[in-house]
């Protein structure tokens, strides 16, 4: 089974950053987008960014400002930066790359990574 592997995740007190980084495999090939999702407790899982492989991104509203999401394609790695964080930003962020493997075009996830902002 292929999957991502991240790191980055912790605890820190509002206002604080952190850095994720999540590596994709090298049998996922030909990779086009690349993000982060999260889920809080009792909430639904939700984008946070993307970005494609011409590098242009896209945030969710309630992060655009304090995180920025970056790739490096020669390591298969994407990033995100999380400054000013909030206690609301605590949750499991899972990476995600749209990619191939071998013949066949899927969405592969990381395992999940905990982010805990304390007040």
């Amino acid at each position: 089974q292929v999957q991502l592997v991240e790191s980055g995740g912790g605890l820190v007190q509002a206002g604080g950053s952190l850095r994720l980084s999540c590596a994709a495999p090298g049998s996922i090939t030909s990779i086009n987008a690349m993000g982060w999702h999260r889920q809080a407790p009792g909430k639904q899982r939700e984008l946070v960014a993307v970005i494609t492989s011409g590098g242009i991104t896209n945030y969710a509203a309630s992060v655009k400002g304090r995180f920025t999401i970056s790739r490096d394609n020669a390591k298969n790695t994407v990033y995100l930066q999380m400054n000013s964080l909030k206690p609301e930003d605590t949750a499991v962020y899972y990476c995600y790359v749209s990619g191939r493997v071998n013949t066949v075009s899927g969405t592969y996830w990381g395992q999940g990574t905990q982010v805990t902002v304390s007040s």
